[in-house]
């Protein structure tokens, strides 16, 4: 089904992440890994990580955005502070590619969002003009000023 394939790309598989949502069945299966797509009026789908594991969500509306194993790096800086550096996050959507000139040279990123609140969070490297770079392309960009540690942390 529809469902059990976003599962499988968001979850399961850990496939990277597409920035525009897919669109899911209407029915909630019970096949569902651990209820982690939950059908909502909003949007088509909202993810939710697993109870078990730390999460990162978002500060304003606490929609999950990260697990903490996708976390790569905590030494980046945003526009409004520190970052971190994810694999994959999910509760988010993306703006347009932009060239800008970062502190580690010129990148092709796009503004990401909460898709709850619309609530800016960062950025994804879309493409990265150095070569010493490249390990960006893909990754996400959160800055710290927009989410909060939840499940699992003491």
């Amino acid at each position: 089904t529809a469902l059990a394939s976003i599962c499988e790309c968001f979850f399961c598989q850990r496939a990277q992440q597409s920035c525009q949502p897919s669109s899911a069945s209407p029915e909630l299966s019970e096949e569902c890994p651990a209820e982690m797509v939950k059908m909502t009026k909003s949007r088509t789908f909202q993810a939710y990580l697993s109870n078990c594991h730390r999460t990162y969500s978002c500060v304003h509306c606490r929609a999950h955005l990260a697990n903490h194993d996708e976390l790569i790096s905590k030494s980046f800086q945003g526009s409004q502070g520190r970052a971190y550096l994810f694999n994959s996050v999910v509760n988010v959507g993306c703006g347009p590619a932009e060239e800008r000139v970062l502190l580690t040279g010129l990148h092709a990123v796009a503004d990401i969002y909460c898709e709850n609140c619309k609530t800016t969070l960062g950025w994804k490297y879309e493409h990265a003009f150095e070569s010493s770079q490249k390990y960006k392309e893909g990754k996400f960009i959160i800055e710290l000023a927009h989410m909060i540690k939840d499940n699992g942390w003491e």
